[in-house]
């Protein structure tokens, strides 16, 4: 994990001021760049003296972020393709709600992803490296200065899998909580994962409330191995007992996301056995139809199937809600994301 000047507390930045011959004032200046104004570079420390940002370059230079595409969906959703310092890319999608009152974030946490689900684009471009801490909330600061409003929603549900990078996941994750930074109260923060054992369990014990994301897609093992060949380690036994011990220390409600798609998950003895599943976990679940992606056979079901499954879900007490992708027109949907340039 990298040691990035933006962890740096107020008084290890006196230290860093100090060392470069700056009053202990410049530490309070630097600290506001950093937290409150989320810069990306040193050059928008406008207030701080050039051979001071010169030499903060030099010791502790900051990730950078490009935007080198920006796509505008006809419902407002904007997509943008970012170059990191690496010339890694990586993409992030806005998400405005009807009324603009409210602007949604889905940040990647990885460059690529190893979890090669059969469904998502991301998952056949293959996995590079994980995103530091900076990597990961400064896609928040793009989002942020292009739409001139406050983001007030983040979901971690862009490319990777976040369990798999833990602890630049978490660093993050307090950035984006702390007061003196973005402020995003932490029931409005999600983290969604395939299912990593060892990440719902060390999230478990973490003293936020954020809210966690399970992608499930099927409640049938041989179905689920199929759709996500890379979870097969983390059997569905196994998870849902790791979601119970969530939900007892937590006290807090997970979601399912469930992905239907036609003639493979959609069928009466699918939903069967996610009744069977959930009913007895404090759960909600967000039934989703699959987006298009090039070069993918799976198709949606019919509307009337996935009105059928909310139903038959509310029916029996299991709380769930029909949600409709965003920003599907310009491949920025859930599945979709792959760093398409146009």
């Amino acid at each position: 994990m990298e040691n990035l000047i933006r962890t740096y507390s107020l008084d290890q930045l006196a230290a860093i001021t100090a060392e470069a011959g700056q009053s202990r004032f410049r530490a309070k200046q630097l600290y506001e760049w950093l937290h409150k104004h989320h810069a990306l570079s040193y050059e928008e420390m406008t207030n701080l003296p050039k051979a001071f940002r010169d030499h903060l370059e030099s010791r502790y230079p900051l990730p950078a972020v490009t935007v080198i595409n920006r796509q505008v969906s006809q419902d407002g959703t904007r997509k943008y393709v970012l170059q990191l310092s690496d010339g890694a890319l990586i993409e992030t999608v806005g998400i405005p709600s009807r009324n603009d009152q409210r602007l949604t974030v889905c940040v990647s946490s990885q460059v690529g992803c190893p979890m090669a689900c059969q469904f998502c684009a991301t998952g056949k471009e293959g996995f590079t490296r994980n995103l530091n801490a900076d990597e990961i909330t400064n896609q928040i600061t793009v989002v942020e200065r292009d739409f001139q409003q406050p983001v007030s929603n983040v979901v971690v549900m862009g490319q990777g899998e976040p369990f798999l990078n833990y602890e630049n996941l978490l660093m993050a994750l307090k950035e984006i909580n702390n007061s003196q930074s973005f402020n995003i109260g932490a029931r409005h923060i999600t983290v969604s994962t395939c299912g990593i054992l060892e990440g719902i369990e060390k999230f478990a014990k973490e003293p936020f409330q954020f809210t966690l994301a399970i992608s499930l897609h099927s409640a049938i093992q041989s179905d689920r191995d199929s759709l996500m060949p890379r979870v097969k380690s983390q059997p569905l036994d196994k998870l849902k007992q790791s979601l119970q011990a969530y939900i007892d220390h937590t006290n807090r409600r997970i979601t399912f996301e469930y992905l239907l798609i036609k003639g493979i998950n959609d069928s009466n003895l699918h939903l069967a056995a996610l009744k069977a599943y959930a009913s007895d976990l404090l759960c909600h679940i967000n039934l989703l139809s699959v987006n298009n992606v090039d070069g993918s056979p799976f198709k949606p079901p019919a509307p009337e199937t996935v009105n059928h499954w909310s139903n038959e879900l509310n029916k029996v007490g299991i709380e769930t809600t029909i949600r409709h992708s965003k920003g599907a027109d310009i491949d920025g949907a859930c599945g979709q994301l792959k760093n398409k340039l146009i």
